[in-house]
């Protein structure tokens, strides 16, 4: 059994994929960008439409993420090229490729079933891995680091800003009595420790939300690349961005707003897609999921 395969037995489902799909309006000869194409769930769909004459793009920080999708597009056509990089350097990527711009671009900010089942990267609070967290492992920071190394009022920030944790202050003070932590479990005892049961759960998920946003650097390179995203764009073509947490929806929200003031940008999604009932019922982890869309104009 081939590792595709085994991935695909764990329910590797795109999220909001007609969505995604109907709003990019794919073109037979466009030339599309997916900056988070993980194990290939969106972009199959994308270069099954498009014609020898088209193009995509597939970005990854994860290695390991772009085997997997190589052998899965494969199977739908060759027009496409792989970059081991992150989307926020989309503008580089595109000049290596002597590509000035690109009739869609398409963002998926939610982890990946590969990531989420990992038994060794820390990326869920089910198993006891190693606290490592990182979405590139050629990056030399992992979560154990930040959450050993970082003076406790300085991780309570973080888990107060990237996880809108209300209890960050004494979590962060149980974590740092039982320091060094370097396994999940450990850090598992820490948060239960400081959390009444009720909603207790909720509470894990923010503060691992919060290490493994900080580890990446998540919310920087998503500003970095709302910045600048319609100058790679022709005129009609179209971004498409899946968030998962209020704080990644609110940045694209205010960007989309700021450009479309300055009449750069049109947005076709006054208000975030969210799946169907039907969907969140087939597909579990969708159900946080908001889409936003827009097209440049000028």
């Amino acid at each position: 059994m081939s590792i595709l395969d085994q991935i695909d037995m764990k329910n590797h489902i795109p999220v909001l994929p007609e969505e995604v799909f109907s709003y990019l309006n794919i073109q037979k000869e466009g030339i599309y960008l997916d900056g988070t194409i993980g194990l290939g769930g969106h972009a199959s769909s994308i270069l099954s439409t498009i014609s020898g004459n088209g193009r995509l793009i597939g970005i990854d920080r994860d290695k390991e993420a772009l085997e997997i999708c190589k052998e899965r597009l494969v199977k739908h056509g060759t027009n496409f090229t792989l970059h081991h990089n992150s989307y926020h350097n989309i503008s580089k990527i595109l000049k290596s490729l002597d590509i000035v711009l690109i009739d869609g671009i398409l963002l998926d900010l939610g982890l990946s079933s590969l990531q989420l089942n990992s038994s060794d990267r820390g990326f869920n609070f089910v198993t006891n891995s190693k606290l490592d967290m990182r979405f590139d492992k050629s990056q030399e920071t992992t979560a154990k680091d930040l959450i050993n190394l970082l003076e406790v009022n300085k991780l309570a920030d973080i888990i107060y800003k990237y996880g809108e944790e209300r209890r960050s202050r004494i979590i962060a003070q149980n974590i740092g009595k039982v320091r060094p932590i370097t396994q999940v479990f450990e850090l598992l005892e820490a948060i239960e420790k400081s959390t009444p049961p009720k909603n207790r759960k909720k509470s894990i998920s923010r503060v691992f939300q919060a290490i493994r946003i900080a580890v990446n650097d998540e919310l920087g390179k998503l500003e970095s690349f709302l910045n600048s995203f319609h100058l790679n764009l022709k005129i009609g073509g179209r971004a498409a961005i899946i968030s998962f947490h209020s704080l990644e929806d609110r940045m694209v929200k205010h960007a989309f707003k700021k450009l479309e003031k300055e009449k750069i940008i049109k947005v076709l999604t006054k208000k975030p897609v969210t799946p169907s009932f039907s969907e969140v019922e087939y597909n579990i982890r969708s159900r946080s999921s908001k889409l936003r869309v827009a097209e440049r104009i000028l």
